[in-house]
């Protein structure tokens, strides 16, 4: 009786504010009654922290997410600020000041004041280098307060938690993914009843949730999950995507929580099942020198379940056998300015060896060829030596940027052309104003950093507030969630009939692309193509492929394809 008096309730209290209390919503899901609650400010709707599914526990911790709880009473979806276990070493970790339960699978869902039903869907994967953040890390309620989208936001398991893999029945891997598949088979079944299409889904993500729907797209999981895929700054073929070697990267990401030593993989996997939470998330490995993650999606060996990923991204785009949708896709000009605060300590180190700062997804026959490689990037990017001087600054963030996000995304373009997908709107987010900061050590030279597009689209990160922002940059943020509402909505960045520049799809040589800066700009010349090609002999010479284990407790050393 209780819950059909709170049907009955929210129905009288329908947009009244006589009822003493903030407006709310009642939708009945599968899985029992969620209420949500309007936000005046945004004037919509948010159903937050539901869970959609369950996260095993104990020595099961690593396997795939188990169905979602049921209930009978009215589930209140207030913001509980849940997140998944992680580092909370992070300046916005910290300023959050979450809950991390074990039990970490909820997403939020925002609906737009309308009655309008069967509106298009876009799902956000936060980012976080697979390491840190959570779903609404950055939020989608100015999208959703054009009420031409429902959104939704959620929770992975991260770190280890998500992403170890050692091939076994207990640890197969990628449980943070399929997370991200239980996430998207949810809404399949759940968004009709807030009012959403789940046959007109967009996938976005930013960062390694960038990278995150990048790998969706070629996972045989995902079939008929979604439409469209929105790519933010990281690719299925990154250095920060897919581990090369899982067993060695498990060994070592020990070695940095204990002083034990396993060279037995019974006893590896004993180690891991068996430490607590806080011991799994001790280490923040995010700022390793070759940009190795440790923990990241994997290419799975078949052990009779479902399998995330059966095969190295690579190997899957050069088969064609993925699926080819539309696909917005690009980066910021400077995304390596998020390693500026290394600088000064990173700038003696690559004098002295650059070659550990080589991508960790490269592998050599010998020491003496990794020095030889390593002085011919060197060479390429900073010359003889790198100093503080202004051609130095650039070329390190120019380095950075091509290394962790534009080469990877730009290889994937060139690997989806040739395998048939004529459907990606590629572009160079490069806005600033004059309130952007201008990088240390030059003469006021400005640029976009890492995810800059992202917090433009999105609500800006959580501990951000868009106060006394400038006239030209509330134009340019407009602009933007008006290109990308067009993408999430018709499949098309700029239809026909709009008054901004035209817009085609990228053919070969990475041309042409959309320059989004101070002004809007279709670039018929190549992008990076010289850095971009530089990089291609490179990988075509010494890229390390990923493969599944063969046998569960073998352990692979690096080697070359």
């Amino acid at each position: 009786m209780r819950s059909v008096a709170v049907v009955i309730f929210a129905v009288l209290c329908w947009g009244a504010a006589s009822c003493g209390q903030p407006q709310s919503r009642l939708v009945e899901l599968l899985q029992g009654p969620v209420r949500g609650y309007r936000e005046t400010k945004y004037g919509i709707y948010a159903f937050y922290d539901i869970p959609y599914a369950k996260a095993p526990t104990g020595a099961d911790r690593f396997k795939g997410p188990l169905p979602p709880p049921v209930w009978s009473e009215v589930f209140e979806a207030v913001d509980r600020l849940i997140m998944c276990p992680q580092t909370d070493q992070n300046y916005i970790m910290r300023q959050a000041k979450g809950t991390m339960p074990e039990d970490c699978l909820t997403a939020s869902v925002y609906v737009p004041e309308t009655k309008e039903k069967n509106l298009p869907v876009v799902v956000y994967v936060h980012g976080g280098g697979f390491l840190q953040g959570w779903g609404n890390l950055s939020t989608p309620k100015n999208l959703v307060k054009s009420k031409k989208v429902i959104a939704v936001t959620f929770n992975y398991r991260l770190g280890a938690h998500g992403f170890l893999c050692l091939g076994t029945e207990n640890v197969p891997g990628n449980a943070g993914m399929k997370d991200q598949v239980a996430l998207l088979r949810w809404v399949k079944s759940n968004i009709a009843k807030f009012g959403g299409n789940p046959d007109e889904v967009t996938i976005a993500g930013y960062s390694a949730g960038s990278a995150s729907v990048d790998l969706l797209m070629i996972s045989k999981l995902t079939d008929n999950l979604f439409k469209r895929v929105i790519p933010e700054s990281g690719a299925n073929v990154g250095v920060i995507s897919i581990q090369a070697d899982p067993i060695k990267n498990a060994k070592e990401y020990a070695s940095l929580i204990t002083s034990d030593h396993f060279e037995d993989l019974n006893a590896l996997e004993k180690f891991y099942q068996t430490i607590s939470y806080e011991q799994l998330n001790l280490v923040n490995t995010i700022n390793s020198k070759d940009t190795n993650l440790y923990m990241k999606p994997c290419v799975e060996r078949y052990l009779g379940e479902e399998m995330f990923l059966e095969d190295s991204p690579v190997n899957i785009l050069k088969s064609g056998n993925f699926k080819k949708v539309p696909m917005l896709y690009g980066f910021a000009n400077m995304e390596g300015l998020f390693r500026m605060p290394l600088f000064d300590d990173w700038k003696n180190s690559m004098n002295e060896k650059f070659s550990d700062f080589l991508p960790a997804d490269l592998k050599f026959e010998s020491e003496t060829e990794k020095e030889e490689v390593a002085e011919k990037v060197k060479r390429f990017y900073f010359g003889e030596k790198l100093t503080k001087n202004e051609e130095s600054v650039l070329a390190y963030i120019d380095y950075f940027t091509d290394v962790i996000i534009a080469y990877g995304m730009l290889r994937s373009v060139k690997l989806q052309l040739e395998a048939g997908n004529n459907q990606i709107y590629l572009y160079e987010y490069a806005f600033y104003d004059d309130d952007t900061p201008p990088v240390p050590y030059t003469n006021n030279v400005r640029g976009a950093d890492h995810c800059a597009q992202s917090f433009t689209v999105l609500d800006g990160l959580f501990y951000q507030t868009q106060t006394n922002i400038s006239d030209e940059l509330r134009t340019h943020t407009k602009v933007m969630r008006e290109i990308w509402l067009n993408f999430m909505t018709t499949g098309v960045p700029i239809p026909e009939d709009s008054k901004l520049p035209k817009w085609q799809p990228v053919g070969a040589d990475w041309s042409p692309y959309m320059s989004l800066g101070r002004t809007l700009q279709l670039k018929n010349n190549s992008l990076l193509k010289e850095r971009t090609l530089f990089w291609d002999d490179i990988y075509e010479k010494y890229y390390f492929n990923p493969i599944p284990l063969t046998s569960p407790f073998e352990h692979t050393e690096l080697y070359k394809p």
